[in-house]
């Protein structure tokens, strides 16, 4: 019995100890939060509204989840005077809640987010409480920071190796400053430094040469350093990008590293990118080893290989271009060859040039395929005579491709730097001619054909303002038949248009009304992992979709697909290297439906092959249009919604071509 009563008396002592003490709440430290919550749910929706009011108050909810998804929000929004409201997330207790707001200002790119970043950074962090965000401030800063910064930047030579996060926020930093068009030599040696030193991490490298590759830099100084780094990586990524790096070294050193590469490269993305980086280097030194690759048994590299032709090629060269194209199996290399012969051709050679134009005259005529048909029209253009044939045709043509194909002939003559040279005499009265033939088209009301002869009449040399004596009302009324947001791409490029001739300052692009919400109804029925099948001609492609990251967007793909919206419709564009991108209801890369969605940004890298990106003519324009990544394509980052990547069958999508269809798309 008295063991009972201590027992029970302790009991006691322990309960009113307890009771005394003040009340304290369970801290929360993980951002997950379930696609099927509802305040989750209701964030996104103010996100998709661009409701900045409505997602302010989450800033200060007790969930780190519901804090993060909110400062998320403003880097697809990028609204301006969100970042005072963000900055005060950057002292958040949760790493990766400051992660999210250094994001989002890096995203709305004003200057004035620097001083915030910089404040924000952690740099007594010896214990890596603050990776995730120190990460992501130097990234920010390099989209909204100065030049004294990037100095600041470039000079940092602290970082280890084990130092990952901090070298990637310098890397990324850097990369940044140099898409916007700011560089310093301190950065370019940076760069050189990281991605040749073995010891650091592989993704701190790949970043590095990434710069090398996209940024407006000389490198001249740098080919002793990269080459033998060149010659030895193991990363295609790298390796890819090291390529086109070698060529802004413009070294006769490098030049033979890169040939000597091409003869053994296994991968056909670098072999794209050493046929890129031979134009930095004289012709006759490259011209072998480019004809080489037109038997490339990859179409990427032969059609690589007929482009350098095209870009490079020279006079002498040029009946060598025209005989190569009649031996082409490959109608992209074939098209892209007698477009090299038709440009070069020496213009004494006047039996060669009309010999040559009756061939690809008699080519378009006989091909069926049109995709091959548009191509060949553009082969026309190169001798700007043809302005009548591929006028006519254009008009006459039934598939949209063909029809945008010709719009895009007539601008490629129009927009010749050598027109006055090449018609003469009769250059005034060709330009009026251009002019009626470019009214008719815009009258058509075919929204690719408007969008491209837009951009054609804003060219100041052929100055159609005066040609058509200020009667420009075709161009509203043209405007006024646009269906929005259906046509929002068409829409803009014809309002500069219209600004250009009425001689004011060009219009702020039009972006459409909120118009399609996000059905979650589809996304709550999903199983854990959701995934899709692309069922093509050339075999299946399996995608991870990532509804977490790109609710609106996946939701929309999801619902489209069960509808069907995709069956039949083509890739109709591929860049060798670059993308594959299909979904355009019209086929010519102008079409959508009558809504569009909201782009989604969240803090994601297009730094591996196979990223599924939905296509835009500007932030929030999204609909039907998607692509999938060849290979890494970081300077996309931040702009392009990724809503899947490619879980397994990437070698399908290596082997797509222009015209390939999607036969179906499963959701599973």
């Amino acid at each position: 019995m008295r063991i009972l009563l201590y027992f029970f008396g302790l009991l006691w002592i322990i309960s009113w100890q307890t009771s005394c003490l003040p009340y304290q709440e369970e801290v929360l430290t993980d951002v997950d939060v379930s696609l099927q919550d509802s305040i989750f749910q209701k964030i996104y929706n103010f996100q998709d509204q661009q409701l900045a009011d409505s997602l302010y108050p989450y800033f200060h909810h007790k969930h780190p989840g519901y804090r993060y998804t909110a400062a998320l929000s403003f880097a697809s929004y990028k609204l301006p005077s969100a970042i005072d409201s963000l900055a005060n997330l950057l002292d958040d207790p949760i790493d990766q809640v400051r992660a999210g707001a250094a994001y989002a200002i890096g995203q709305i790119g004003e200057k004035s987010g620097q001083d915030r970043l910089v404040a924000a950074f952690a740099s007594l962090d010896t214990i890596g409480q603050f990776k995730l965000s120190n990460r992501a401030i130097l990234e920010a800063i390099g989209k909204c920071g100065d030049i004294d910064f990037l100095k600041f930047l470039s000079t940092i030579s602290t970082y280890q190796p084990r130092d990952t996060f901090l070298l990637e926020g310098q890397a990324w930093g850097i990369y940044r400053f140099g898409l916007r068009g700011i560089t310093l030599p301190e950065g370019n040696a940076r760069m050189t430094e990281l991605v040749s030193d073995l010891d650091y991490p592989t993704e701190v490298r790949f970043i590095a040469a990434n710069y090398l590759a996209r940024a407006n830099v000389q490198l001249d100084t740098f080919a002793k350093t990269l080459i033998p780094v060149f010659r030895q990586e193991q990363d295609v990524r790298i390796r890819m990008a090291l390529a086109i790096a070698l060529g802004k070294t413009k070294s006769e050193d490098a030049l033979n590293a890169l040939l000597a590469q091409f003869k053994v490269e296994s991968d056909y993305r670098v072999k794209c990118n050493i046929l890129r980086a031979y134009g930095t280097f004289p012709y006759e030194k490259v011209q072998p080893s480019v004809q080489h690759a037109l038997k490339d048994k990859n179409v990427h590299v032969a059609s690589r290989a007929a482009q350098f032709f095209l870009d490079f090629g020279s006079a002498q060269d040029a009946t060598v271009y025209w005989r190569l194209a009649k031996e082409s199996t490959q109608w992209q290399v074939r098209a892209t060859l007698y477009a090299a012969a038709n440009r070069h051709l020496p213009g004494y050679n006047g039996d060669f040039q009309g010999k040559i134009n009756s061939e690809i005259r008699q080519l378009f005529r006989t091909s069926t395929f049109p995709y091959e048909r548009a191509e060949v029209l553009k082969a026309l253009a190169v001798f700007g005579w043809n302005y009548r044939f591929i006028q006519r045709e254009g008009l006459a043509a039934k598939h949209p491709a063909v029809k945008t194909g010709s719009a895009e002939a007539l601008a490629l003559i129009s927009d010749n730097p050598e027109f006055k040279n090449i018609f003469r005499s009769s250059s005034r009265g060709i330009t009026k001619e251009l002019a009626a033939y470019f009214r008719v088209l815009i009258d058509t009301g075919a929204p690719g054909v408007i969008a491209v002869v837009a951009g054609a009449l804003r060219n100041p040399d052929r100055q159609y303002k005066t040609v058509y004596q200020g009667d420009v009302q075709f161009l509203d009324q043209a405007l006024k038949k646009l269906s929005l947001p259906k046509e929002i791409e068409t829409y803009n490029e014809l309002k500069k248009t219209i600004d250009f001739f009425a001689g004011i300052k060009e219009s702020e692009p039009l972006k459409p009304e909120y118009n399609h919400p996000i059905n979650w109804a589809l996304l709550n029925d999903l199983k854990e992992h959701p995934s899709a099948t692309i069922v093509t001609n050339r075999g299946t492609i399996s995608l991870e979709l990532l509804p977490k990251q790109a609710p609106g967007t996946v939701a929309n793909f999801i619902q489209l697909a069960r509808e069907g919206f995709f069956n039949g419709k083509n890739f109709h564009r591929v860049v060798p290297n670059f993308v594959v991108q299909g979904g355009c209801p019209r086929g010519d890369g102008y079409g959508s439906l009558d809504y569009s969605i909201r782009s989604e940004l969240p803090p994601l890298h297009y730094n591996r092959q196979g990223y599924v990106g939905m296509a835009s003519a500007g932030n929030h324009t999204e609909g039907t249009q998607f692509f999938i990544t060849h290979s890494p394509t970081p300077h996309l980052d931040g702009n392009y919604t990724i809503f899947a990547r490619v879980e397994k069958d990437m070698e399908v999508v290596h082997q797509l071509l222009i015209g390939d269809k999607i036969q179906s798309v499963q959701i599973n």
